[in-house]
């Protein structure tokens, strides 16, 4: 059954608002995501790096696997930018969080 971009949207929107409180299961869920177009989303090794890497980074160890899996597919800037990607995107949630 396919899921309508509406719906899609929702997920997203609803995962990242979960990442964004520490949901490491919200973290590894993106990261499929992207890596596999799930839900109609366009498929963005960069975007799912991020999201397995920042559940790496809360001892996940299937977004360590998941993270590792996909990095043979990624060039060093490719990961290099999704490695930036995800500092920013924890810098900006502890800063609004801290508050």
């Amino acid at each position: 059954m396919a899921i309508s971009q509406k719906g899609a949207d929702f997920l997203i929107r609803s995962r990242l608002a979960d990442a964004a409180r520490g949901d490491v299961e919200a973290l590894f869920e993106l990261g499929v995501t992207y890596s596999t177009g799930r839900g109609g989303i366009i498929v963005d090794l960069i975007e799912a790096h991020k999201w397995f890497n920042l559940g790496a980074l809360s001892g996940d160890t299937r977004s360590q696997q998941c993270r590792a899996e996909i990095s043979v597919e990624m060039s060093a800037r490719e990961i290099a930018e999704a490695q930036r990607q995800a500092r920013s995107w924890l810098g900006a949630t502890a800063q609004r969080y801290a508050a």
